[in-house]
């Protein structure tokens, strides 16, 4: 079959969508539409050389990954950067809780500059700090916080990996969720007689996923945390039933994918293959072939045989550009409709041009700086993490 078979959108071909212009910039912000904005960009990171290093996340646009000079996810990004302690300068194509974390494990000469400040994500927004330290009460009222362990996705933001760090509980990514629940639900409840519960934030299905298809556990062991209800929407024998408290949050991109288009796209290419990201739904996610991180996704589409055909679950930007790397292959967007990461795009060209041509001037601009006793806390967090047995860390 060839791909103009397929019921849903094609990829691999046409252009990007046009800019979107984030919150305004001191100075002057170059024209989307400058001629010269690559020439520029070139210009400005050869005159800063090894004082600057930059990341670009998958996710982001190919006019900025061409600048790229290492690719990946989030955590895999904040430790290359990590790696890179010559580097004054780590611009962070991505979105501020990435650029967070960066910040947390670079050295103290560094300094981390995301081009866009309106470069944020939905998820992590979706749990605030004092929302959460609201949950931890009721739990205590609950007379149950002594038997909980929170664990945060790597997608949220500092001050809430600092909340888990200095609550005996860990960070997790994607990939290695599963080995974070398992060292969670080992964890000892202060309370004898009592079972361990795990808080999983701010991602309701990455932590329904894992739970129930990794760990084997039931949906009636899973209630959801609704922070925009009194006491989270549950009752206090509800949450001492559970064993995993979910909180509401979701990713705006991964939750569009819906069962009825998987459902649609078997009965009308019945060889089609159904990879997707654990950040989907459940009812998404019992419907795919395979079902992995970022990083697993693109390893995945790298060994396909050729002539097979792949609808991806996952950020429209590196679909398209897994389906332009692999022209031999079918690899369609699992849904109806284009989708990207909308705050992720607010990183563009002209951001990044005028971020770098103003550290060539001297000029830092868009620091992002996590303050000390959240960067102790959040480093708890994450070292607990890092000290899970071994898996690839990938978010």
């Amino acid at each position: 079959m060839t791909t103009t078979d397929l019921p849903l959108l094609v990829l691999g071909r046409g252009s990007d969508a046009a800019s979107e212009r984030g919150v305004d910039c001191p100075g002057s912000l170059p024209a989307a539409s400058d001629p010269d904005l690559v020439a520029r960009a070139r210009a400005a990171k050869e005159a800063l050389g090894d004082r600057v290093f930059v990341l670009g996340h998958h996710y982001q646009r190919d006019e900025v990954i061409a600048f790229a000079d290492v690719t990946g996810d989030s955590f895999k990004l904040a430790r290359d950067a990590a790696a890179r302690p010559e580097a004054e300068y780590i611009v962070f194509c991505g979105v501020h809780f990435m650029a967070e974390s960066a910040d947390i494990l670079t050295g103290p000469g560094q300094q981390v500059v995301l081009p866009d400040l309106a470069a944020g994500c939905s998820m992590a927004d979706m749990a605030r700090l004092s929302q959460v330290e609201d949950a931890w009460d009721a739990l205590a009222a609950a007379g149950i916080a002594d038997s909980v362990v929170p664990v945060t996705y790597m997608n949220s933001s500092a001050d809430i990996k600092a909340f888990c760090g200095r609550n005996g509980g860990a960070v997790c990514t994607s990939s290695n969720a599963k080995v974070a629940l398992e060292w969670a639900f080992a964890q000892e409840p202060a309370t004898p007689g009592e079972h361990t519960r795990v808080l999983f934030l701010p991602d309701q299905h990455l932590g329904r996923n894992t739970a129930v298809l990794d760990l084997g556990m039931s949906l009636d062991d899973c209630v959801v945390w609704d922070p925009h209800r009194p006491d989270g929407g549950l009752t206090a024998e509800q949450l001492r039933d559970a064993r995993i408290i979910l909180w509401k949050g979701h990713c705006s991109v991964h939750g569009r994918f819906s069962a009825d288009v998987v459902d649609e796209l078997r009965a009308t290419v019945p060889d089609v293959n159904i990879l997707v990201h654990p950040e989907c739904r459940h009812e998404v996610v019992t419907r795919a072939d395979l079902v992995g991180s970022t990083e697993f996704i693109i390893r995945t589409i790298e060994a396909a045989p050729a002539g097979s055909t792949w609808a991806i679950g996952t950020e429209l930007n590196l679909v398209q550009r897994l389906a332009a790397a692999h022209p031999d292959k079918n690899i369609v967007f699992l849904d109806r409709t284009v989708c990207y990461c909308s705050t992720m795009n607010r990183i563009d060209l002209p951001h990044l041009v005028w971020a770098l041509e103003n550290l060539v001037a001297g000029n830092v601009v868009n620091v992002i700086e996590v303050d000390p006793d959240t960067e102790r806390w959040a480093k708890v967090a994450l070292q607990r993490m890092l000290d899970l047995p071994a898996r690839t860390a990938s978010a």
